[in-house]
């Protein structure tokens, strides 16, 4: 039986206006659920819901939840910055776009390379060369034709190799952030993850507002532990202010473990980004 919503009105008592769009990846919280009860938790409590591999989940499920979801991985597998990887990339994201449009989801996640169960890369290649650079661009130029044809939006993250991915290629904010800029193309942005970008570069106002171009979602959770803000180092309404300043007013999202009770954290989630 699924837990009383006991939270949900409390909640909207507390919750003020938020100037973005909040939403919550439905892979981490609620984990004592299963996939469609806690994406129905989620939604109850006036979130959006993110979800990683479709191909893990049932989509007709999904749908039938009626919530809506912000983004999910946007591809099988493949690599952006070897041609044979990038043509198993391109097709999978093919197979991804029909799936999302089924869902009703505007944005698609793409890493430098296959992620394994355990987050590690499926094609290692922490140092890119000048080739590599220009085979990743040519990549996401075929993914952003992809994109304006089926109306949806390809997002790079950036992740961090210091603790969860390392050997990832593309891995910096940096990095993400000039092959985005190269390509200048409106159907392929950023996921800008701050909780990984605090790992591996730290900076993040500076950051928010160096991308503040190409930004398409925002990803967020506090370090160290990766769980919701306020249980770490990250002054996080200081960057939801800094967010507001750039004019970004889309997606952030709740990419984190819950520290303790999962409403609880999603509580902290929506008072950091409401001002």
């Amino acid at each position: 039986m699924t837990k009383p919503f006991h939270g949900v009105l409390a909640m909207n008592q507390r919750s003020g206006s938020s100037p973005f769009t909040l939403a919550v990846c439905a892979e981490m919280v609620f984990r004592d659920l299963p996939i469609i009860e806690r994406v129905r938790r989620i939604d109850a409590l006036g979130f959006q819901v993110e979800i990683w591999d479709w191909t893990k989940h049932d989509i007709r499920a999904l749908a039938d939840t009626g919530a809506t979801f912000s983004s999910m991985t946007g591809y099988i597998d493949g690599t952006l910055a070897d041609p044979e990887g990038a043509e198993r990339l391109v097709e999978t994201a093919r197979e991804s776009i029909a799936v999302a449009t089924s869902l009703g989801i505007p944005r698609l996640n793409l890493h430098g390379t296959g992620l394994d169960g355990q987050g590690l890369p499926v094609k290692p290649g922490a140092e890119m060369t000048g080739p590599m650079w220009i085979q990743a661009a040519d990549t996401l130029r075929r993914l952003a034709d992809l994109g304006q044809q089926h109306g949806v939006t390809f997002v790079l993250e950036n992740l961090n190799a210091a603790v969860d991915h390392p050997r990832v290629p593309f891995a910096r904010a940096e990095d993400v952030l000039a092959l985005v800029a190269s390509v200048d193309r409106p159907e392929v942005r950023i996921m800008l993850d701050l909780y990984h970008a605090q790992i591996g570069e730290g900076n993040l106002v500076e950051l928010v507002r160096r991308c503040a171009p190409y930004i398409g979602e925002v990803q967020v959770a506090d370090v160290p532990g990766r769980c919701e803000p306020g249980t770490g180092e990250i002054h996080y309404p200081a960057i939801a202010r800094a967010l507001v300043e750039i004019g970004y007013s889309g997606t952030v999202g709740l990419e984190a473990w819950a520290s303790g009770d999962g409403e609880l954290a999603l509580q902290r989630f929506r008072d950091a980004f409401t001002l």
